[in-house]
């Protein structure tokens, strides 16, 4: 877009194209012949439900994440749920957790009558602070109310949580590991997909996330056989080898034989799409280093890149860029705008006090459109309107 040199990126009139949040339309008109296929062949043979493309798929994404076994699951909460539930983690039980992070992490805790222990955040990655976590677990031993029974690492944004450290936090104290990678399947850590990293690994097919599918969706990824036979009677009503073999309680967690079906089309872009993410944001990186805090990569990784966040100086700015991107058809987000133990449904089970860059980081934060179908000319419309917002802000 070509711009006056008198005039304020962020004053120049709307001309350049519209920047969307996320764009399934083009994703689909790249992939419509295969999944119309994959669909129609559902369609013929009639098993909706653990039909054989839930098998498929789970082969497949067993293979991609380096992982002996996969199970799948109705969603991403449901795949953390059945994996506590395994563990038979319950009432007296302390799960500690980030407490910046969406509330599916700790609304399982809950469900299950855990208790949620959230852990402050590094303020340069936004994963989960190692030193912190041990500050809270000694605090939970020393207080002697409840159990430390796991520690639920989340790969936020795409990015992989420390899982070596987290690993070697959890052995010391018998600590249970749950992976929560909802936002990062397809990311990597020193050389290794994410997957294999905790005792179990939980994703999310949401249609947000990088491989998401047209309704909920998730998995589960163990290198134990047993595990893996327990999460698949959890997710059928804890049913034995027998369908009316009822051996335990479980849930209704199946995934949907067409979600699988679509599922297995995306895949098919599935690698060229991360590749794409990673354009993005580099392109970002490139533009706004030196305005603005840009997401800081983890050390000998890859990213999956769910979400590009970056940081404002603070939240009057972050209004003030919100508006300028508004105003010129460029979508943004706030991931997220309240800590986890701010929020009121989990504040009354918070102990420990002050999360103080949970807190700070939440009054901060925003995510700038990040998908496979961003053009240049998008993303240099997008750059420029921020970086107007923030040169110009009288102006804006």
């Amino acid at each position: 877009m070509s711009l006056n040199r008198k005039q304020s990126p962020a004053l120049a009139p709307s001309v350049s194209p519209a920047v969307p949040f996320l764009d399934l339309s083009a994703q689909q008109a790249r992939i419509g012949p295969e999944m119309r296929r994959r669909i129609d062949a559902v369609l013929a043979h009639c098993q909706f439900v653990l039909g054989p493309e839930v098998a498929e798929l789970e082969t497949e994404l067993a293979r991609r994440a380096g992982a002996g076994h996969c199970v799948s699951v109705s969603s991403g909460t449901d795949a953390l749920l059945i994996a506590m539930m395994a563990e038979e983690i319950g009432p007296g039980d302390a799960v500690f957790l980030p407490a910046f992070t969406y509330t599916a992490t700790a609304e399982v805790p809950l469900l299950l009558r855990a208790t949620p222990v959230f852990v402050d955040i590094d303020p340069r990655t936004f994963q989960m602070d190692v030193a912190d976590l041990e500050t809270r677990i000694a605090a939970v031993r020393a207080e002697g109310q409840l159990r430390p029974r796991a520690i639920i690492g989340v790969d936020l944004f795409g990015q992989p949580a420390d899982w070596p450290a987290l690993a070697e936090v959890a052995r010391r104290h018998g600590l249970f590991t749950i992976d929560d990678c909802a936002q990062a399947f397809g990311a990597a850590l020193h050389g290794r997909p994410l997957g294999t990293q905790a005792d179990s690994t939980a994703i999310s097919f949401f249609p947000s996330k990088p491989l998401g599918g047209y309704g909920d969706g998730g998995a589960l990824f163990t290198e134990s056989a047993e595990r893996a036979a327990l999460y698949r009677s959890l997710r059928t009503h804890g049913e034995g080898r027998l369908r009316y073999d009822v051996q335990r309680i479980g849930i209704n967690g199946r995934l949907d034989t067409l979600q699988a079906a679509i599922l297995l089309a995306k895949l098919t872009v599935f690698d060229a799409e991360i590749e794409a993410r990673e354009r993005v944001a580099r392109h970002y990186d490139r533009r706004l280093a030196n305005l603005l805090q840009t997401p800081v990569r983890v050390r000998d990784s890859t990213a999956a890149w769910a979400v590009y966040a970056v940081l404002l100086p603070d939240g009057v700015t972050r209004d003030r860029v919100q508006a300028a991107c508004k105003s010129h058809g460029i979508a943004t987000g706030i991931y997220y705008p309240k800590p986890l133990h701010h929020q009121p449904a989990y504040a009354e089970h918070h102990r420990g006090g002050s999360l103080p860059i949970s807190e700070d980081v939440a009054t901060r934060i925003m995510a700038l459109p990040i998908h496979p179908d961003l053009t240049e000319e998008q993303l240099d419309h997008a750059c420029d309107v921020v970086a107007g917002a923030i040169a110009q802000p009288a102006f804006v």
